[in-house]
């Protein structure tokens, strides 16, 4: 009988910790209907202190940060613009922020991943291939069109590259105010300080010369 109790126990622990899982969020469930970000207080950890609720307004909840991009006269053909918590300061708590991508003719959202945020694409304008790769070096891939949809999932990198006739536009949704960006060739060859020649050399499989060619195309990024 005791035997059996345990089992029982056991299982009822098993169940209540997985009922939890779908529970969990990428930011914190917020406390409070909502926390507008206070942008002159010192920051604090993980956000923004919340503004007095007397002091909100209703501006602190619209934004008109993502209405238009910027130029896309650069080596990737490619632009951002954000809509985070310093932008949108409504964002603040709600685990949520938006970005526009604006792509030249064949412009380029070099490969690049967001360690604390799985991403929705939606494409405004334009035919877009979108790719990621799994932790199993798999490539997943497709050309998403207008008003399609594609996600793309947390931490793993992945691309945008415009394969129409025209500019492209798609909005990229974050379930986190603040995804973070990592891009490879950045943090590899335009850290500071640098990172050790030795590293790249022997990552690469080249010689001293040629990691110094790649690192002078990204000098001033």
């Amino acid at each position: 009988m005791a035997s059996a109790r345990s089992v029982v126990l056991q299982v009822l622990v098993v169940t209540a910790a997985l009922a939890a899982v779908p529970c969990v969020l990428s930011d914190p469930t917020p406390l409070q209907d909502f926390c507008v970000a206070d942008l002159k207080a010192a920051t604090a950890l993980d956000g923004f202190a919340c503004k007095p609720p007397a002091t909100v307004v209703d501006e602190d909840f619209f934004s008109t940060a993502i209405v238009s991009g910027p130029s896309t006269s650069n080596p990737f053909g490619a632009n951002t613009t954000r809509a985070t918590v310093s932008a949108f300061p409504g964002l603040n708590t709600l685990g949520l922020s938006i970005a526009r991508i604006d792509l030249a003719p064949g412009g380029l959202n070099p490969p690049h991943s967001h360690p604390r945020g799985s991403e929705l694409v939606l494409v405004l304008k334009g035919e877009v291939m979108v790719g990621f790769t799994s932790s199993a070096n798999r490539l997943y891939s497709k050309v998403v069109k207008e008003n399609e949809l594609c996600v793309v999932p947390r931490g793993l990198q992945h691309f945008q590259l415009n394969v129409g006739a025209g500019d492209a536009v798609f909005v990229a949704m974050f379930d986190s105010q603040s995804p973070g960006l990592v891009v490879p060739t950045f943090s590899l060859f335009a850290t500071k300080p640098a990172m050790p020649m030795e590293v790249l050399t022997k990552t690469f499989l080249m010689g001293e010369d040629e990691v110094d060619v790649i690192k002078s195309k990204f000098a001033g990024f």
